[in-house]
């Protein structure tokens, strides 16, 4: 197998690219002493997502060099655009109504997947006790208990939504989180566009009015907040985060 080098896309800790099989091959590594505390493996274990738009799992290999421990999958090559290059968005997408529908019936089948992982989240777990630490940290002693968990992407963004079809990309960091955490975070990162911001609120109102969703959205409000200095993210959370405090 031979990789297209025109076509690769670099992030944080993958490489991946289009190989000469008409397939998309995504190259992960790790220190071997961290192995195990954050994503690994997520892309072959999301097969068992049923009723999840995503690129169907083919094959895998993985190695040790060094310190450093290396993975490759591939999978099916999605000839959608990611909706943007970034995480976030500056104006309003062009969503037809069959991708809001397909957006909404993935989202809706996490919910009734239970995996025993926690979801990763920028490369540490997502659990009970970080959340509790970040909103704390922010608004004080509020009650932070997550009642419902599911499967949640965990790093659900724009550049990991294509269109004009919606497939659900990257798939690494799956795994338990709270109900309503990825559209919180959808939310998060569609606030430069308040247009489209509102939109999630209404198409993901049946996670996000849940008690678990309300905390994964104060867990949004307080992340933005703890790092974000741009006034576009700061003062529609701090407001969002003033109204479900109101109301908790």
């Amino acid at each position: 197998m031979k990789l297209q080098q025109d076509s690769f896309v670099v992030k944080r800790r993958t490489v991946g690219a289009r190989s000469d099989r008409g397939t998309w091959v995504r190259i992960e590594v790790q220190p071997a002493d961290v192995f195990g505390t954050r994503g690994w493996g997520g892309i072959a274990s999301s097969v068992q997502l049923l009723g999840v738009s995503r690129p169907s799992w083919l094959c895998s290999f993985d190695w040790f060099e060094g310190r450093f421990r290396w993975r490759a999958d591939e999978t099916e090559l999605i000839s959608a655009r990611p909706v943007s290059e970034r995480a976030c968005v500056d104006a309003v997408p062009v969503l037809p109504k069959a991708w809001w529908e397909t957006f909404n019936r993935s989202l809706d089948a996490l919910r009734w997947h239970f995996p025993d992982h926690s979801a990763t989240r920028h490369t540490a777990l997502l659990t009970q006790r970080r959340i509790t630490r970040l909103i704390t940290s922010m608004f004080g002693e509020v009650d932070t208990v997550v009642p419902e968990w599911c499967a949640v992407h965990g790093d659900l963004s724009w550049a990991n939504l294509t269109a004009p079809e919606c497939v659900f990309l990257d798939w690494e960091d799956w795994g338990r989180g709270p109900v309503g955490f990825d559209a919180a975070s959808l939310w998060a990162l569609s606030l430069p566009v308040p247009e489209l911001a509102d939109r999630i609120t209404i198409e993901r109102a049946s996670d996000l009015a849940t008690r678990s969703g309300r905390i994964s959205w104060l867990y949004q409000c307080a992340g933005l907040l703890d790092t974000e200095t741009d006034p576009v993210f700061t003062e529609p959370a701090r407001r969002q985060a003033a109204r479900l405090l109101a109301e908790w």
